[in-house]
């Protein structure tokens, strides 16, 4: 059982090593920065909690509105590639993703932000080198909002 395990394993890797590897697109490489092994600079920012929690009600939901509306901003500027949140474990909320080597425009994009403005977070940027295909979440995750109706 064991060697028939071992044998389909084998088998697997070999198919999926035998496909072809898709074509590279130097134009698309060259526009997202990527060096030869596609990946390229950004910096990289962790979004935690600050030290002043803003109580719920309407003012809380006006800063997170904003929070969204300036995350969007800087998407559509293409400065941010990639943002989410993170699960709140050792104070951390969400991260950024921005499309620059220059952390203090990072920084400075990051202080137009509603929470981290009011003090709900604060930001810690790092520099960080990754796949240039970030460059391309944007315009693909358009094509996976549902409209609504």
């Amino acid at each position: 059982m064991k060697a028939l395990a071992t044998a389909l394993a084998l088998t697997a890797c070999l198919t999926a090593h035998a496909q072809e590897a898709p074509a590279y697109d130097a134009a698309k490489a060259q526009a997202w920065g990527a060096n030869d092994n596609g990946l390229r600079p950004y910096t990289l920012v962790l979004l935690k909690t600050g030290p002043k929690r803003m109580p719920d009600g309407p003012a809380r939901d006006e800063m997170f509105k904003g929070h969204f509306a300036n995350m969007q901003r800087l998407a559509r500027e293409g400065l941010l590639v990639y943002a989410g949140p993170l699960d709140g474990v050792e104070n951390l909320r969400g991260l950024f993703i921005f499309a620059t080597t220059d952390v203090e425009l990072a920084r400075k994009a990051v202080s137009t932000d509603p929470v981290i403005i009011e003090g709900e977070m604060v930001a810690e940027l790092h520099r960080h080198f990754g796949s240039a295909a970030l460059m391309g979440v944007n315009e693909v995750h358009t094509r996976l909002v549902k409209p609504k109706p």
